[in-house]
């Protein structure tokens, strides 16, 4: 953990990542700093890159988005034009929502968010076997999501 943060840092980070829509105000008085040293904070936590961004998040059923598959990928070569050929598809492709490159027999994880198994099909015939340099991928589809977080783990001295 970066070390120049200290336990306010540590509770700021943590209440944003419960309320990203939190307001300073909210915010200060939980951590009991004055707004505007607050604020201060905030913004340095954001210049340091500790706060990566703000988003909303959404529920993919109600977008329509039944089906979520992880994908193990191994590609034909790789060497690092067949990678980054690979890289670039992937960060083309709408329906990964992230992408891993792994230790131990496959060379990448993907994860797939997409309508229906024919959409699935459609993504893994059209996209992801043609033109990318994949040689084999191993598909599972999600039955029921246990556990899902973008929360890190903080943990307070």
């Amino acid at each position: 953990m970066n070390s120049s943060l200290d336990r306010t840092d540590l509770r700021i980070l943590a209440l944003l990542q419960a309320n990203g829509r939190a307001t300073n105000a909210e915010i200060a008085e939980a951590v009991n700093l004055s707004a505007s040293a607050c604020l201060r904070r905030v913004q340095r936590l954001e210049a340091d890159g500790v706060i990566a961004g703000y988003a909303a998040l959404l529920d993919p059923q109600a977008l329509g988005l039944g089906l979520q598959a992880f994908v193990r990928v191994q590609l034909e070569k790789h060497g690092s034009a067949a990678v980054q050929h690979f890289v670039r598809s992937v960060q083309g492709w709408n329906e990964v929502v992230a992408c891993h490159a792994l230790t131990g027999e496959m060379d990448y994880l993907l994860q797939v968010v997409v309508s229906d198994l024919d959409d699935f099909s459609r993504f893994l015939l059209d996209k992801l076997l043609n033109e990318s340099g994949v040689g084999d991928v191993n598909s599972s589809f999600v039955l029921r999501t246990v556990k899902h977080t973008r929360e890190l783990p903080i943990n307070l001295p």
